[in-house]
């Protein structure tokens, strides 16, 4: 969630732990208890991962992108056969190809929206408040799908350095907008995918892996150069054996 471009909820999807967290969101008054234990631990994980990590993953994006984004090329890819087989296609259709097609082009068609006059419009008064809880809830909606990064959005929406300002300050006016907004797209977005993947699973996932796939543009860096296509192959490598291992021993 901290590097534009990587999406969260591609990350939880070839982690092996995406349906679980949907339903825990989606029907957390059904089951208490197991979705507040699953859902604390998971944010806490979050949480870590960021004062970890934040630092480390910063200083790797500005004095090494090309290995580091790479490596999350390879991440993404090595989740690819999870992700189809939870599709569950016994063999090729047009039907299977057009929901992977339009799940990519989605993700791809964000990239050329004009969303950058939000910026404008946040400084002051109630239109400031609505379109802050707005851009929220834009924002959870990506952090839920699998392939749209939540803070690439913010980035598109021109909010991405106001809003790392107003965490490392504590703005609250700022802050507590967006953070309605986040938890009424994440609660909302997250019962429409459980039940679109209970009554239309394959449909759902051949979509979500669009999503991953239209994402890969926006994570590459480019072609590298000099000793780095040797870096960049190995980190790639690493990446995606790292995910495929893991998202087996999850299946």
């Amino acid at each position: 969630m901290i590097i534009p471009g990587v999406s969260g909820g591609s990350m939880a999807m070839i982690l092996g732990i995406y349906d679980k967290l949907i339903t825990s969101v989606s029907s957390f008054m059904k089951h208490k208890r197991e979705s507040f234990q699953f859902l604390l631990l998971v944010m806490a994980g979050g949480v870590l991962g960021i004062f970890l990590f934040s630092k480390p993953l910063l200083y790797l994006m500005e004095n090494h992108p090309y290995p580091t984004l790479y490596g999350f090329m390879g991440a993404v890819i090595g989740g690819v056969p999870l992700i189809f087989g939870k599709a569950q296609v016994k063999k090729f259709t047009w039907n299977s190809l057009f929901y992977v097609v339009a799940g990519a082009i989605i993700v791809l068609a964000i990239s050329f929206l004009p969303l950058d006059t939000a910026k404008e419009s946040t400084q002051t008064g109630m239109q400031g408040i609505l379109l802050l809880i707005l851009a929220g809830f834009i924002a959870a909606v990506a952090l839920i799908l699998p392939g749209i990064s939540g803070s690439y959005l913010l980035l598109l929406l021109g909010l991405y350095n106001m809003t790392m300002e107003a965490l490392s300050e504590v703005y609250l006016p700022y802050l507590i907008p967006l953070g309605v907004g986040i938890l009424l797209g994440v609660i909302l977005t997250a019962k429409v995918l459980e039940k679109a993947m209970t009554l239309f699973p394959r449909p759902t996932y051949l979509m979500i892996l669009g999503f991953v796939l239209g994402s890969l543009p926006e994570v590459c860096p480019g072609v590298p150069k000099g000793h780095e296509i040797i870096l960049c192959i190995i980190t790639f490598l690493a990446g995606f054996f790292a995910i495929l291992y893991l998202s087996k021993k999850e299946a």
